[in-house]
């Protein structure tokens, strides 16, 4: 396993492997009565969150507090930087206190890595920027797999905001080297630059009729769907006309979902959330039975357990299925 977590690039298949057979043993301590064991007893985690936050930084708290990690959360608004700052001064400064690990979401792209260069503990990427959200990717592979199997040879289809997504970003690797056939749809305006030799170096499809990539006659069925948020807080300019002509050509309607559903009842559909409900995806869509978006939720704990567990965890580590010292197995 590599010392910090900045990008899915980061992990080959096997590394992806390890972690998601880790997280169902992780799974495990959510059904306990008391959510305990002592893995990373002793150690310190600093949850540092410059951009807002809830399945995200809450699941990694969960996670480390479930494992008995000391966990410690600061916003933007709370530290230094708030006041003039540097984030390299920041990092530094938490560091000389002898954490262990950061996990960190920042709106600048590339944070995480400099960040990792500039401090000895270690460095987990919780979203920078419009670059990567590699624990993202690594729950979604994860609850498809609990729900379709085996990811080899499935076609997964991602529709929505591609251009602003770091999800797509993490996504695209590790369902590729799990072995998954990727179909990206949404809108010129919304695709990112470059991406017809990025499809090409990387083995993936680029579409831009939502309808043919669903149901055309040629289309290749789709095993899972997975819509993304239109992050409208990073968007200074008409990438669409209307929201209403956005959802028509693009969003998971309930007469998409029905039409889906009659031609493969076990497709599955995706959010990484927060959700805009009525405008990429109905509510209907984001409630029915396919829809694996609370299980994305409790599956992210179990997998940043799984991540923590493996970046921080030492030889004499106790093992995943010990609970703590007088709690309940």
């Amino acid at each position: 396993m590599p010392r910090h977590l900045l990008s899915m690039a980061d992990l080959d298949a096997p590394a992806i492997r390890t972690i998601l057979d880790t997280a169902t043993q992780m799974h495990e301590v959510q059904h306990r009565e008391v959510k305990k064991i002592p893995t990373l007893r002793g150690r310190t985690i600093i949850n540092l969150f410059f951009e807002d936050s809830t399945r995200t930084r809450s699941s990694f708290e969960i996670a480390g507090k479930w494992m008995s990690a000391d966990t410690i959360n600061i916003t933007g608004k709370g530290s230094a930087t708030s006041k003039g700052e540097s984030l390299r001064d920041t990092v530094r400064t938490i560091d000389a206190m002898g954490v262990d690990a950061f996990v960190i979401r920042h709106g600048a792209s590339g944070a995480c890595h400099q960040v990792a260069g500039w401090v000895d503990a270690h460095v987990i990427n919780a979203g920078d920027g419009t670059h990567e959200h590699p624990t993202q990717a690594l729950l979604d592979a994860y609850t498809m797999e609990r729900r379709l199997g085996s990811l080899e040879g499935r076609h997964v289809a991602i529709v929505g905001d591609l251009t602003h997504s770091r999800v797509l970003r993490s996504n695209l690797i590790s369902l590729r080297r799990l072995g998954a056939d990727v179909t990206l749809v949404a809108p010129p305006t919304l695709m990112p630059s470059g991406i017809t030799s990025w499809a090409e170096r990387d083995g993936f499809v680029v579409g831009h009729d939502l309808d043919a990539v669903l149901g055309g006659s040629d289309a290749r069925p789709v095993d899972a769907l997975m819509m993304l948020r239109v992050q409208k807080e990073r968007m200074s300019g008409g990438y669409f006309p209307t929201a209403r002509e956005y959802t028509v050509g693009y969003g998971l309607t309930r007469d998409r979902l029905a039409r889906l559903t009659d031609a493969n009842p076990e497709i599955v559909i995706c959010h990484p959330g927060p959700m805009n409900r009525g405008l990429e995806i109905s509510a209907d869509a984001a409630d029915a039975a396919q829809s694996l978006v609370l299980d994305q939720v409790s599956a992210g704990v179990a997998v940043r357990m799984s991540v923590l567990y493996h970046l921080l965890a030492g030889a004499d580590t106790p093992s995943v299925g010990t609970p703590a010292q007088g709690s309940a197995a």
